[in-house]
C-alpha cells in the first residue's frame, strides 16, 4: 500500500549528499535502483536524477516495522527515507560520486510501488528500441537519457546567457503560420474558424526573422521549434529545436565570428572541451570533391581520388561510358584491407546500389603485388598500375570505384567512406574537427520540377563575382551560404 510523504520534505538530492553531511540528518527521495539483503542488514541503491545513493536499513535504527517494510522493496519502488549520514564501513565505491558515505536509515515510506519493469533501468540498455518506446516513461529513466536531457538543458541555458551578453533579443515567432515553398513538405492544421483552409507548421522561422530585421530588431535570437513533413533518416525527423538567429548590418565574417565564439563558450562551460578558433573554412566543391558530403568528417583520411584522366580511354566500359556522359570515376582506399572477404565486399557494393550507384568496381592489392579485381581483365598493366599510382594503393590494400554522374559518385563514395570509418574503428568519437562548409550552390536542378531550385532556400545571396553567371550558367553560380560542421 503506498504511502503518503505528507510532512516530509526533500532536503537533499542523492548526490548532494557528500561527506561533508556525515552526522546530520536527511531526508531522500528516489528509485530504488538495487536492493541486497545480507539478513542483519538491507542495502538498497537509491536513485534520482542526480545519481545512486546508499541506504542502510538495520533493525535497531528504523525499528522492527520499518526494517520488514524494507525487506519488502523491489527495484522501482519510489520512496522517501529519513536517516543520518555517516561514513562508509566497508569498502568506498570510486564508481560513485557519493561511494564514500551512507545513509543509515531512520525512517521509511514506500510512496509507490512497482511490477517488475520490462528491461532493466541500466546505461547502455540493449533492449529493442520498440519495447523502449513503448514503455518511454521507464526508458526515462535510464541514467544516459537523463544526462542526454540534462546537458541538453544546460546547453541551452549557457546559449541564452551568451547571446543575451552579445546583445540579441529573444523573440519567440508564430507557430501556425502560411504555408511558403522550402526544402520539403509542410505539415498542416486546419482552421477552424476558416473552414476549408490550413495553416502550416512552420519549417524554419525564415520570413518571421526577416520581418524582425525589417522591423528594426537588428539581433534576433530563438531556440525555435521547426516542423518538416520529410521521410524519416538519421538526420531527418518530422520535429526538432534549433537554434536560429538573424543580425543586420553584418557581413559574413561578423556572422561566423558570432557562431563560433557562442561554440566555444558552449563547449567549454558544458563539457570542459576547449574548441580552438577560428575554424577551418572550406568550399563546398572542396568538401564534395575530398569527402563526397557537405558535412564532411575530417577526424580521419580515405578521402577520395579522382582518377577520371588516369582512366580515360581505358578498356573498362563502365569508366569511359561515365566520362563519356559528363560523369566522373573516383575512389577511395581502404588502407590493409586487401584481404576483406568477397561476402563483405558484395555487401559494399549492395550498399552503394542502395546510394544510387549502378555497381561498384573494387581492386585488392595482393601482398605479392597482384591484383584481384573485378575489372582487371578490361585494362592492361600499364593502366593497372597506373591507377594503383593515383590511388596510392600498397600491397595489401583495397581500392573501391564508383563511376557515374558527380553527385551519384560522391553520394556513394561519401557513404561508404563513413560505413567503413565506423567499421574499422578509423574515427575517434572524443575528438571535434569543426569546420566551415563555405561557398555552396546557389541553385540545383530538380529533374521532378525540370527547373533549377534553391539548393537551401530562396534568400540567399549569390557571391558577387558570380553575378554575371546568373542565366548564362545558374549551376555555377555560388551563394553566401555557410554551414559549420
Amino acid at each position: 500500500m503506498a504511502e503518503s510523504m505528507k510532512g516530509l520534505h526533500r532536503s537533499h538530492r542523492c548526490t548532494e549528499v557528500s561527506s561533508a553531511n556525515i552526522g546530520e540528518k536527511v531526508t531522500v527521495m528516489g528509485w530504488v535502483q538495487k536492493r541486497r539483503n545480507l539478513g542483519s542488514l538491507i542495502f538498497i541503491d537509491l536513485r534520482d536524477r542526480s545519481g545512486l545513493l546508499q541506504i542502510v536499513f538495520d533493525e535497531e535504527s528504523v525499528g522492527a516495522e520499518g526494517f520488514a517494510k524494507a525487506g519488502t522493496l523491489r527495484s522501482e519502488y519510489v520512496v522517501a527515507v529519513e536517516g543520518t549520514v555517516q561514513k562508509r564501513s566497508a569498502a568506498v565505491n570510486e564508481n560513485l560520486k557519493t561511494g564514500d558515505i551512507e545513509v543509515i536509515a531512520t525512517s521509511l515510506r514506500i510512496l509507490s510501488e512497482s511490477q517488475t519493469p520490462p528491461f532493466a533501468i541500466e546505461e547502455n540498455s540493449q533492449t529493442k528500441e520498440d519495447i523502449r518506446l513503448k514503455y518511454r516513461y521507464l526508458d526515462l529513466r535510464r541514467p544516459d537519457i537523463q544526462k542526454n536531457l540534462m546537458l541538453k538543458s544546460r546547453v541551452l541555458g549557457l546559449m541564452r546567457q551568451f547571446m543575451a551578453n552579445e546583445g540579441f533579443l529573444e523573440i519567440e515567432t508564430p507557430i501556425l503560420c502560411k504555408s511558403t515553398p522550402e526544402g520539403a513538405r509542410d505539415y498542416l492544421v486546419p482552421s477552424r474558424v476558416h473552414p476549408g483552409n490550413f495553416y502550416a507548421l512552420p519549417q524554419s522561422p525564415q520570413l518571421f526573422k526577416q520581418l524582425l530585421m525589417a522591423s528594426g530588431y537588428d539581433r534576433y535570437f530563438q531556440i525555435a521549434r521547426c516542423f518538416r513533413d520529410e521521410d524519416l533518416r538519421a538526420d531527418r525527423q518530422p520535429e526538432f529545436t534549433q537554434a536560429d538567429m538573424e543580425l543586420s548590418f553584418v557581413d559574413i565574417d561578423d556572422v561566423i565570428d558570432v557562431n563560433e565564439r557562442l561554440l566555444k563558450f558552449v563547449f567549454k562551460e558544458a563539457i570542459g572541451v576547449d574548441v580552438q578558433i577560428p575554424l577551418q573554412r572550406m568550399p563546398w566543391q572542396e568538401a564534395m570533391d575530398r569527402f563526397g558530403s557537405d558535412k564532411p568528417d575530417t577526424r580521419f583520411g580515405m578521402e577520395l581520388v579522382d582518377v577520371s584522366e588516369t582512366v580515360k580511354g581505358c578498356g573498362f566500359g563502365v569508366f569511359t561510358g561515365a566520362l563519356e556522359n559528363g560523369g566522373s570515376v573516383r575512389g577511395i582506399n581502404v588502407e590493409g584491407q586487401g584481404h576483406m572477404p568477397r561476402k563483405k565486399i558484395d555487401k559494399l557494393v549492395e550498399h552503394a546500389k542502395g546510394c544510387g550507384a549502378k555497381g561498384l568496381a573494387y581492386l585488392c592489392i595482393n601482398e605479392d603485388g597482384t591484383y584481384k579485381s573485378s575489372f582487371a581483365k578490361f585494362m592492361t598493366e600499364d593502366e593497372l598500375n597506373a591507377l594503383v599510382a593515383k590511388m596510392n594503393g600498397k600491397p595489401g590494400d583495397l581500392l573501391l570505384f564508383a563511376a557515374d554522374k558527380n553527385k551519384i559518385v560522391w553520394n556513394v563514395l561519401g557513404a561508404l567512406r563513413l560505413q567503413l570509418g565506423e567499421e574499422l574503428g578509423l574515427i575517434d568519437e572524443n575528438k571535434y574537427n569543426f569546420l566551415w562548409v563555405t561557398e555552396f550552390p546557389l541553385l540545383e536542378w530538380s529533374d521532378e520540377e525540370n527547373r533549377f531550385m534553391a539548393m537551401h532556400h530562396p534568400f540567399t545571396m549569390p557571391m558577387e563575382e558570380d553575378w554575371d553567371k546568373i542565366d548564362s550558367d545558374p549551376g555555377a553560380v555560388r551563394a553566401k551560404a555557410y554551414d559549420i560542421v
